[in-house]
């Protein structure tokens, strides 16, 4: 009596946690990334033109982020203007398009603050506006991209973010036309600016200086990303958004937006190669650098805090009279698999393909989207390339599994003798053990080998779960029916009856249709092997379809069908090898005894 009154408390615990969990893990996960679509939404304009400045609490009006320098002053700062940028709404903007951007360059500083994707909007209605990666620093949420040179009082005015530059010729930035940009200071430097981007997400910047000051000159240039206020996050431990690179030797570089703002400065060696910038889940910038450059991550705390990304290049030396050269590269946009994958082999780019977050099972995740993306280019659904992909995985591990399922039909075989030696020895648990042990080595049968069907199943199944999570592929992708977005859960409940009753179901109570569908497979599946001889064993056998139901749930809908047709698969390859061993399936016994169990409750 004693130990079934702890099972029970023990599963109602269970499903408290599980309860709690969704209600205070998996619902703010979800409010934040409404919050984050409706945030886009609201910022997105229809047009290229800058976004008026909003003034802050105190009534100044908001800057460009003072950047601190790398190294403590003078030439091997990257500069910001704490001062406030007046009139920033009357100089003009040069326009940029193309198939695949749209938006405007601010010809203040030359900045790159004002960038749409056209691919793509902000949720799956057809209306929905396009999403905004960068915007200007007057906009609450201001991301924009900076190129210049640091700081030298001895120098005059170098570009920087208050330089006004002039565009020579005509016509907007598209990927036929570079656009070409100059500025003269006032000690005879000429410089001339050439912007050029590709027919993805790549801008060219070449900043060539003419030296007309009669002497020597040595110029650093440099390259920032800055991002104001907080960042809204996804907030799951399995996505990193935040700032990212790779430079030099020292790897990959994954820092959260609270490790940067602890630190406030996070500084690389230099190198010769290597790229940094800023990952949101489906979007990222990046800069990178040709030749020496020092590299670091930074949290500012001025006017408005900002985070920012940075690099300051080595000595450009130009001779008087004579001409020097500078280029640096600019990711702005989706991050796109094959886009992704193309610019790492082109630019000979260290670990730029993880820029998407494949995480910890890279070595099985990013193969299983490439196949699972070949099958889409010819079956034009991700869902079904899900499908055929579980099927392959199956064929995979059939030999693993054909050797459970058959050790489990010897397990079956056994059980009128394992049920005399629990008869035999009552409450000496000892002797139990080892009369079972006994008997497991004469027949050659591994108790556990029923676990390894789900245990080979967890890598994958992660594995899975980060392409259906994070790859833009998968995101708005549909299935069938009412399964319009892969990467979210299944919309519908069966506690509103999957939407034909007109009220809206708690988060928790969000147990649709794919979800039942696995939940109950799971449950066939478990039931048609014996029943576990240890009470506790059959208490969490009978549960678990119920905890997985409510857990998946949540979960992308993608996941949960692969769950589900792979139980289905599972079900029908267990059967067969079962009959094929002269084995009994127990579902419909153990179906009965569970019902007959109750009934004798009940009386």
């Amino acid at each position: 009596m004693d130990n079934q009154r702890n099972i029970i408390l023990a599963a109602v615990l269970s499903l408290g946690v599980l309860f709690t969990w969704q209600a205070l893990v998996v619902q703010p996960r979800i409010d934040r990334e409404r919050a984050i679509a409706e945030q886009l939404a609201a910022q997105n304009p229809q047009s290229a033109q800058p976004v008026t400045p909003v003034a802050p609490a105190d009534g100044a009006t908001p800057g460009v982020p003072a950047a601190q320098p790398p190294a403590s002053s003078g030439a091997n700062a990257v500069p910001g203007a704490s001062a406030a940028q007046a009139g920033q709404a009357d100089v003009p903007r040069l326009a940029l398009k193309s198939d695949k951007l749209e938006g405007s360059i601010n010809l203040r500083g030359g900045r790159i603050d004002d960038l749409r994707l056209m691919e793509y909007r902000v949720t799956i209605d057809e209306d929905s506006e396009k999403i905004r990666l960068l915007a200007p620093s007057s906009n609450p949420n201001g991301y924009f991209a900076e190129f210049g040179f640091s700081p030298d009082p001895a120098l005059g005015a170098l570009p920087g973010p208050q330089t006004i530059w002039a565009q020579q010729g005509s016509g907007d930035l598209t990927p036929q036309n570079p656009v070409t940009l100059t500025t003269t200071n006032e000690q005879g430097l000429t410089f001339t600016r050439i912007i050029a981007v590709d027919n993805d997400y790549m801008f060219t910047v070449t900043d060539k200086v003419n030296n007309g000051t009669g002497a020597a000159v040595a110029l650093k240039p440099y390259g920032r990303i800055a991002r104001f206020g907080e960042p809204e996050t996804a907030g799951i431990y399995v996505l990193h958004e935040g700032m990212i690179g790779a430079v030099g030797e020292e790897g990959l570089d994954e820092i959260d937006y609270d490790d940067v703002k602890e630190e406030g400065l996070i500084q690389r060696q230099p190198a010769t190669v290597g790229w940094l910038g800023i990952t949101d889940k489906y979007w990222a910038t990046s800069l990178i650098p040709e030749g020496t450059f020092t590299a670091a991550y930074r949290y500012v705390v001025d006017q408005r805090p900002f985070y920012q990304t940075e690099y300051i290049g080595a000595p450009l030396t130009i001779n008087a009279g004579g001409e020097a050269t500078t280029t640096a590269r600019f990711f702005a946009g989706a991050k796109k698999v094959s886009t992704i994958d193309a610019y790492a082999e082109q630019l000979n780019l260290p670990l730029f393909d993880k820029i998407i977050d494949w995480g910890w099972f890279y070595w099985l995740t990013k193969p299983l989207f490439q196949v699972m993306h070949w099958i889409y280019g010819i079956v034009g659904n991700f869902g079904v390339a899900i499908l055929i992909v579980t099927v392959l995985i199956k064929i995979a591990f059939f030999p693993l599994a054909n050797k459970s399922y058959a050790s489990m039909a010897n397990m079956k075989k056994v059980q009128p003798q394992l049920t005399a030696i629990r008869e035999q020895y009552g409450d000496d648990k000892a002797a139990q053990q080892k009369a079972m042990m006994e008997i497991y080595k004469k027949e050659k049968i591994n108790p556990a080998a029923g676990c390894w069907p789900v245990l080979i199943q967890i890598p994958v199944f992660f594995a899975l779960y980060k392409v259906i999570y994070v790859t833009i592929d998968m995101r708005h992708a549909p299935f069938f029916g009412w399964i319009n977005d892969l990467s979210a859960p299944d919309p519908t409940s069966i506690f509103n009856l999957f939407g034909l009753l007109p009220f809206d179901v708690p988060l928790f109570l969000m147990i649709g249709v794919w979800p039942l569908l696995m939940g109950i497979t799971m449950f066939i599946q478990m039931q048609m092997n014996p029943a576990p001889p240890d009470p506790t064993q059959q208490m969490i056998f009978k549960w678990m379809p119920v905890l997985f139901t409510f857990m998946l749930a949540t979960f992308p809908a993608g996941l949960v069908i692969y769950w589900a047709w792979n139980n289905f698969l599972s079900i029908l390859q267990q059967g067969t090898i079962m009959k094929r061993q002269g084995a009994k399936i127990e579902l419909w016994d153990n179906l009965k005894g569970m019902f007959a169990g109750k009934k004798k409750e009940a009386s």
